[in-house]
């Protein structure tokens, strides 16, 4: 979950730190399944799943996915990316479906999705409001992602409402060293009002603020967000038949540059 700031430091930062912390919290999943203490699954579906996105205009999303492609070529993969996210969400056992959306909304949007606006100017700000606005609305668990990760399945989506049925959070770090999904059974604004956003070490900062705070939290898989031009590549080979791999795939080979 990122913004699109761009910036070559962000980037070599990211290889070594984040790295470490990526790995680090992988291992906190392996250590930590989503299941009660016998073995057994749980089954949630009185949750509620937020996806916190950007309309996807040319110029204002995917920027660091130019170059290799044009403003209008990244758009149209944000624009994939966001809609198989979409359709994950609406795959997954929920009691009520969010788009928390900056900007307006498009045909790429399914039918049952309550729109929300985003609130606040620093991502951190906007999460909280994203998470409060939900809750206000309807008082349950919430899990949020962001529209970075198109290889989302409905199945990853379920077993975070499993989680948060025998957890008060549930955490999927990044591969870059920030999260691509929290959800929270009580949500509160003072867990991520302040944790640094876009860095390398957003995900740990991040989890050791859930963890400061006395909340158990269950861990999900690794996933790679959708960032540069080998982010996409290696997404859509995850994920061959979404939206996403068929658009990068009408696009070219610009992707492996």
């Amino acid at each position: 979950m990122t913004s699109d700031r761009s910036g070559t430091g962000k980037a070599a930062r990211t290889h070594d730190r984040g790295r470490r912390d990526a790995a680090r919290t992988e291992e906190d999943g392996r250590r930590s399944p989503l299941s009660r203490g016998d073995g057994s699954r749980v089954v949630q579906d009185g949750g509620q799943i937020v996806v916190i996105a950007k309309e996807p205009v040319a110029g204002r999303v995917k920027t660091r996915l130019t170059p290799p492609f044009s403003p209008e070529e990244a758009a149209a993969l944000a624009t994939a990316a966001l809609t198989d996210t979409l359709d994950a969400v609406a795959g997954a056992p929920a009691r009520h479906r969010v788009l928390a959306l900056h900007g307006g909304a498009g045909p790429w949007l399914p039918p049952g999705f309550a729109v929300l606006p985003q609130r606040g100017t620093g991502l951190d700000e906007r999460l909280a409001a994203a998470f409060e606005d939900a809750y206000r609305a309807h008082p349950l668990p919430v899990v949020l992602i962001g529209m970075d990760t198109p290889q989302v399945t409905p199945a990853l989506l379920a077993d975070a409402m499993a989680g948060l049925a025998v957890h008060d959070a549930v955490f999927g770090p990044a591969a870059d060293g920030g999260f691509w999904l929290l959800g929270l059974r009580r949500p509160d604004r003072a867990l991520l009002l302040g944790v640094p956003m876009s860095e390398p070490t957003t995900g740990t900062a991040q989890l050791l603020r859930l963890r400061a705070a006395g909340l158990s939290v269950g861990m999900l898989p690794l996933l790679r967000d959708v960032d540069t031009a080998d982010d996409a590549a290696a997404v859509a080979a995850e994920a061959p038949s979404s939206r996403f791999a068929i658009t990068l795939a009408a696009l070219g080979t610009r992707a492996t540059r």
